[in-house]
């Protein structure tokens, strides 16, 4: 239901005057012109969801991973039915993690830009930082220098910052009565000279194409717009990754019973290999130290005919399932094999310091250096909880998987609220334990952990419905 309302963007009013009143497309039609097909990959499509900018349901930007002329690219593209593509700050962070992927996996980035520019009230957040709003500049600029092509559409309005992104990008088109681009639009000339001009003469498809120089390209309408960025991708010299075509076998399993097996909280005991016999090529999985360290799963498969190796909770991190980890984590370095890790942690219990605990924290911190340092792709898929250290050591989003996905049954917090059970005592006469602020500390934790807050605030790459993950 949540992925259903926010593809509507800013609802069936804006999407009519969107498309009836300025003769646009909606932005997901623009994407089915441009792409191959329809394998494409939405990235945080909950991003922006319940954040405090009043009635805005989305990011107002769209970003995701598909095909054009068989080339994998990743696409940045304002959705204008959202306060007329207004940049926010979830906005700007949702694109800076586009191109993140963009420069990690050298993909092409495609940029379709149709924005009012930076909303003005959050500028604090949108602006000064080095996570704000000109990392978008910053970043295209590296791209180039690593020769990763960018292409851009001006297919609306593109104002202020916002009118950098295609000019920097190496190649441009711009659409004829549509397509704007200027750093201060015709309301701010008539404030600053008194002066009334026209959107077109002051920034529209043929000044820029004949005067300017800012566009490439002139196309008279949407479609042929992007039919001239495909034609342009055809001409990069930026070859298709190499993908044969590997025979593989379906899991002996449906993966639609993995809707049933999702782990409601980190104390279920059903065993991780129920899971992973879901998502294996053939259901087969070669384990590596089966019989050690068993509360964590590690060993060798394939996923739609791709080695992967295989790191997965079954329990608590213990002291000699941290050491395992730690142990086969270096050898898929060694091997190149990327890891796949299966996050369902626990959150350390309130238990008294003892030895046996300390020789875990060392252990842990052992495979923490390994996670961190193993030079192949990591992509971890949270399935249960995510909780406090342990998420670290399972390759959580502070240690840079190249993606990161949950269930919705995931839970994201450094503790569970559920070991809240009693009011800490400082002393007899200290404190007599407020119940109503450890209630509210718990129904705040509690909100604030769900896969759904998390997905908001962009700490992950989406939620993923269970069944998908193999496609993931």
């Amino acid at each position: 239901e949540l992925l259903e309302m926010v593809s509507k963007g800013g609802g069936e009013n804006a999407i009519l005057r969107h498309t009836q009143r300025n003769k646009k497309l909606f932005v997901r039609e623009r994407l089915k012109l441009l792409l191959d097909d329809e394998s494409f990959l939405e990235l945080s499509p909950l991003a922006g969801l319940e954040m405090p900018y009043g009635d805005v349901p989305a990011a107002g930007c769209l970003t995701g991973i598909g095909k054009i002329c068989g080339v994998w690219c990743v696409f940045m593209a304002n959705d204008a039915t959202v306060k007329g593509g207004t940049v926010y700050p979830i906005g700007v962070k949702k694109q800076l993690r586009a191109q993140e992927i963009a420069m990690q996996n050298r993909l092409l980035s495609v940029y379709l830009v149709d924005s009012g520019g930076a909303f003005l009230p959050l500028q604090s957040e949108l602006f000064p930082d080095k996570s704000h709003g000109g990392r978008l500049f910053y970043n295209e600029a590296i791209m180039s220098a690593m020769r990763i092509p960018q292409v851009a559409v001006v297919c609306g309005s593109c104002v202020a910052g916002g009118a950098y992104v295609p000019t920097m990008a190496e190649e441009a088109v711009i659409i004829d009565k549509i397509g704007t681009l200027f750093l201060a639009g015709p309301p701010l000339v008539k404030a600053a000279t008194g002066e009334y001009v026209s959107p077109e003469d002051l920034g529209g498809a043929k000044l820029h194409s004949e005067v300017s120089g800012c566009s490439d390209h002139f196309a008279s309408s949407e479609k042929e717009a992007y039919e001239c960025i495909r034609n342009v991708i055809s001409t990069l010299n930026y070859d298709p990754l190499p993908e044969q075509v590997i025979e593989h076998d379906s899991p002996l399993y449906s993966s639609d019973e993995l809707l049933g097996l999702a782990p409601r909280d980190y104390r279920c005991s059903l065993p991780v290999k129920l899971i992973l016999s879901r998502l294996m090529d053939g259901s087969r999985f070669q384990e590596f130290k089966a019989n050690y360290g068993t509360t964590l799963v590690t060993g060798f498969g394939h996923v739609q005919g791709h080695l992967v190796g295989i790191v997965a909770n079954n329990g608590e991190l213990t002291h000699d399932a941290s050491l395992k980890g730690s142990h086969f984590v270096q050898l898929c370095s060694q091997r190149s094999i990327p890891i796949l890790f299966f996050q369902n942690t626990a959150p350390h219990t309130a238990e008294p310091t003892s030895i046996s605990q300390s020789n875990r924290l060392k252990a842990q911190a052992s495979m923490m250096a390994a996670v961190a340092c193993a030079a192949v792709p990591k992509i971890t898929i949270v399935v249960g909880g995510c909780y406090g250290s342990e998420s670290y050591v399972m390759c959580g989003r502070s240690f840079s998987p190249n993606f990161l996905f949950l269930w919705p049954n995931a839970r994201v917090a450094l503790v569970d609220s559920r070991h809240f059970s009693t009011v800490p005592q400082a002393g007899d006469n200290d404190c007599t334990g407020d119940e109503s602020e450890l209630k509210h500390l718990k129904e705040k934790l509690e909100e604030e952990s769900s896969a759904f807050y998390s997905s908001a605030r962009l700490w992950d790459d989406g939620v993923i419905l269970p069944q998908n993950t193999r496609k993931v």
